[in-house]
């Protein structure tokens, strides 16, 4: 057995050493990196990175696109980012708030037209058989849907 084989088992570390450059985010830095800036760094180093970029909290999104453009003639470079995904944060107070202002609402909208078209149901039923709770008088819906119907 060698002296370097010995070591590696000796050290309950070494078969983690090697898999750091599989890693995902470690395999995305060095991606990016010049080939021989990638070969500079130690398995040790790359240990060292990846504590220091922490795990990958905020997890993935349905869509995630990111990228950086440039305008002619101006010296800087703009960046953009499109992240759509499931809400996973806990609500602010504030959020809270607006989002129970939104329902109440959007229930009322949805009672008040239900409402509305239940009347005028009722008033094309009533039309329909003839019924005239006032006489002579009339809102012209049931003409407008007689006349829609041909």
């Amino acid at each position: 057995m060698t002296q370097r084989q010995a070591s590696e088992q000796d050290d309950p570390l070494a078969p983690n050493k090697k898999d750091i450059r599989q890693d995902p985010l470690i395999a995305k830095l060095l991606g990016r990196l010049p080939a021989q800036l990638v070969q500079s760094y130690t398995d040790e180093q790359l240990e060292g990175i990846k504590g220091a970029l922490g795990p990958n909290t905020w997890g993935s999104h349905f869509i995630d696109n990111r990228g950086t453009f440039k305008f002619p003639f101006i010296k800087w470079r703009f960046y953009y980012v499109f992240l759509l995904g499931r809400n996973k944060r806990a609500y602010t107070r504030r959020e809270k708030n607006a989002s129970l202002a939104i329902m109440v609402m959007l229930v009322f909208t949805v009672i008040f037209a239900s409402m509305l078209l239940g009347l005028l149901v009722l008033y094309i039923i009533k039309s329909a058989l003839g019924i005239d709770l006032f006489s002579d008088t009339s809102l012209g819906i049931w003409d407008q849907f007689k006349q829609w119907l041909g």
